[in-house]
């Protein structure tokens, strides 16, 4: 009985541990009105706008995050503006936070590279949950 324990124990510790797919790269948004540049920020992954390629509906090619429940930032521009947070090596996917500055609002957030070469990006609040999806800059 003790060798099988063992033997079992082995066998847990040589099978490798899944890892997410790396999705560091610059992506086009789902809307494809920005690209959102996504790397290493010191231990974690996140993702900031990196340029913005469609005017927003006053028609501004320099956006401002007018929507932010914070009166104090509703002036600061969309460029440059960290919108994936925090993200994390989760086995299959990325588990992190996302603002949506349409809402102001900030989301938990999954991000799976998919077989096609996209990039799944999914917010939930509570069990209700949206997904989008990037495309790669090439």
């Amino acid at each position: 009985m003790l060798r099988k324990l063992i033997v079992v124990a082995l066998a847990a510790t040589s099978i490798p541990a899944a890892a997410a797919v790396p999705v560091n790269g610059r992506w086009y948004t789902d809307e494809k009105d920005s690209i959102v540049e996504i790397g290493q920020c010191g231990a974690v992954v996140c993702g900031k706008v990196v340029k913005i390629l469609k005017p927003n509906p006053q028609g501004s090619m320099n956006p401002v995050d007018a929507n932010n429940p914070d009166p104090k930032l509703r002036n600061r521009p969309i460029i440059g503006m960290q919108l994936l947070s925090g993200f994390k090596d989760a086995g299959k996917e990325w588990v992190g936070t996302i603002y949506d500055p349409r809402r102001g609002k900030v989301f938990k957030s999954t991000m799976l590279k998919l077989a096609n070469g996209k990039l799944k990006v999914k917010g939930c609040v509570a069990f209700f949950c949206q997904s989008v999806i990037f495309t790669p800059v090439k």
